[in-house]
């Protein structure tokens, strides 16, 4: 008679749940979303709050800053875009910023609110710091690469994409059977 030790007998909280791996991958993007919306969050409220950013010109204006890049940038037709109306540009990329941060704070549109954040460090990456060498001193390509595991993976715990789907189907909606 053989005697075989039974490893199934006992089993962990973990192990019922899913092994460490996955409970560390099912939250692997939450620090880096909680980083992204509070940075966006903050960016937004700090240009809405700077008085000399959102003017046309002088020391610190998205006007002058926009004219100092224009000579340097990878699409300067964008660039030229901006200095049409810098005061609303500014206003449209405070208000961008805001809503991205808000949007992946809370996962509503987790993935629209990533892909916003992507093409704002995107266009800000071809205009302003396209010309900082070497590259990687540049922050705004790694914002634009920060952003992208979020609009693959949008926004799946702790999140309002997560709970109003559920919400739905409780009550009944979105049951075509």
């Amino acid at each position: 008679m053989t005697h075989s030790l039974r490893t199934d007998m006992h089993t962990s909280y973990l192990d019922r749940r899913g092994t460490w791996r996955d409970t560390a991958g099912r939250y692997a993007l939450l620090p880096l979303r909680l980083f992204l919306g509070v940075t966006f969050v903050y960016a937004g409220l700090d240009k809405l709050t700077d008085s000399a950013f959102m003017r046309a010109a002088g020391p610190g204006s998205l006007g002058d800053t926009m004219r100092a890049v224009r000579g340097s940038s990878a699409v300067p037709a964008l660039v030229d875009l901006a200095l049409k109306n810098p005061v609303g540009f500014g206003y449209a990329i405070a208000f961008g910023e805001l809503a991205v941060g808000i949007g992946v704070l809370l996962g509503l549109l987790g993935r629209l609110a990533a892909l916003g954040g992507a093409l704002i460090s995107l266009s800000l990456w071809l205009t302003v710091s396209w010309a900082t060498t070497p590259y990687y001193y540049g922050n705004d390509l790694a914002y634009l690469m920060a952003w992208i595991p979020l609009v693959l993976a949008g926004t799946p715990v702790f999140s309002l994409d997560a709970v109003l789907p559920r919400r739905r189907r409780r009550r009944g909606f979105g049951n075509y059977r």
